[in-house]
């Protein structure tokens, strides 16, 4: 189908994808909708393994809805890379090819010579971006990485869970998601710096280091005191009451975040006493005494429906907000003020609905040129417009399986 032209910051950078599944293609999604050309290169007759992680398909389709979640701006090129015929195809789109980005094991692509040390050698100036589990360096580098493993390993299951109960994972794979983030800031480090020099570099991502790096405040906890926090369900470590709470007609989140708040809280709703206990003063002494202070408010919050609750706090400007479903999600006035669902027409025939890209540029927006594509796609487009290959060429690479 006929593409618009790239408009975002990365417009005329040309990358290729050789990823699969989530953590690389989100990678490389947030790089095509910043502008960005990106091929992306699949297995004849099978490509990326997302394509079959169905039911749900997008309806009028047969793709998945996982992988049209995060393959938009991108063409699909089938090429069997483990011949020497699709390594010269791939050999010759690395001539003007300006990010790599890959998601092999360790070492799996040198054998195809495009490790990174064989690539930086013959194109100096292409930033090669490697996901992995575990990083390039490091005993756990040759291990495949899974986002749950990671999860487990990284040790957020181990905050995340019920108090006394068994540990939870995260509801998306958040593993998956923070490295293809990271990959794309490290590419974006690594442009300003060719930018400088001219020279390229490996940006190298190991998700278990990602999922180490976002631990954030409870990180920070444990390096302070030596002690793994404890599984709290869905209260804060640092700050009480932020939290769940039941209301009259379900749940709700309340996020006091200070002790003026609190103070405003007890006073709108004849609590005040409690800001003469010396256990309710100070958000530390909170902190100290989470139970009491989750048995005192339960009361209180119990007695009003969950949107009075939310009219009323938001009055106050108290933190708080409803437990919503996805169905409640993308019905939210500000969820569709912000654009966060956009409809892009798909080869089959039929519009698909994907999930906006959440990044705000006021000159440079993030645009949807590309619809995800249908396996090989573009094989022979991007194979004769920009190597020079012909029908006749093109048929044989086809009847050989190649392509």
């Amino acid at each position: 189908m006929p593409t618009k032209d790239a408009t975002g910051p990365l417009k005329g950078l040309r990358v290729l994808d050789l990823t699969r599944v989530l953590a690389g293609p989100t990678c490389t999604q947030m790089l095509g909708d910043l502008g960005a050309e990106v091929i992306k290169i699949e297995r004849p007759g099978a490509g990326d393994d997302t394509r079959g992680f169905a039911p749900p398909a997008m309806p009028g389709t047969s793709e998945s809805a996982y992988f049209v979640g995060v393959n938009r701006n991108k063409r699909s090129v089938t090429l069997d890379i483990a011949t020497p015929e699709g390594q010269k195809l791939i050999k010759k789109l690395l001539e003007d090819t300006d990010i790599l980005v890959e998601n092999f094991k360790v070492g799996a692509l040198a054998k195809y010579g495009m490790g990174y040390e064989q690539v930086h050698a013959a194109f100096p100036s292409i930033i090669y971006c490697s996901i992995t589990g575990f990083g390039q360096t490091g005993p756990y580098a040759p291990r495949p990485g899974y986002d749950a493993l990671i999860q487990g390993m990284g040790g957020v299951m181990s905050l995340t869970g019920e108090p006394g109960g068994e540990p939870q994972k995260v509801g998306v794979p958040v593993a998956d998601l923070f490295a293809g983030l990271y990959g794309c800031i490290g590419i974006l480090a690594a442009l300003r710096h060719r930018e400088r020099t001219g020279q390229g570099q490996q940006v190298d991502i190991g998700m278990l280091d990602t999922h180490v790096a976002w631990l954030a405040n409870q990180g920070m906890n444990f390096l302070a005191t030596g002690e793994n926090p404890a599984r709290l369900g869905n209260q804060h470590p640092n700050i009480v009451p932020y939290q769940v709470f039941p209301t009259k007609d379900g749940y709700m989140v309340l996020s006091i975040g200070n002790d003026a708040t609190f103070k405003r809280f007890c006073d709108a709703f004849e609590l005040t006493h409690l800001l003469a206990d010396a256990r309710f003063a100070t958000n530390p002494a909170r902190v100290e005494n989470r139970q009491l202070v989750t048995d005192t408010l339960t009361p209180t919050m119990r007695s009003k429906p969950t949107a009075e609750w939310v009219d009323m706090l938001e009055a106050l400007k108290i933190g708080c907000g409803p437990i919503n479903t996805l169905k409640e999600v993308f019905a939210d006035p500000q969820v569709q003020a912000r654009g966060m669902v956009v409809e892009m027409m798909h080869a089959s025939g039929v519009p698909v609905k994907v999930i906006a890209n959440p990044v705000r540029l006021s000159e440079t927006p993030a645009d949807y040129r590309v619809a995800p594509p249908q396996l090989g796609e573009h094989t022979e487009e991007i194979l004769r417009d920009l190597l020079g290959v012909s029908a006749r060429e093109f048929n044989k690479l086809r009847d050989k399986g190649i392509v």
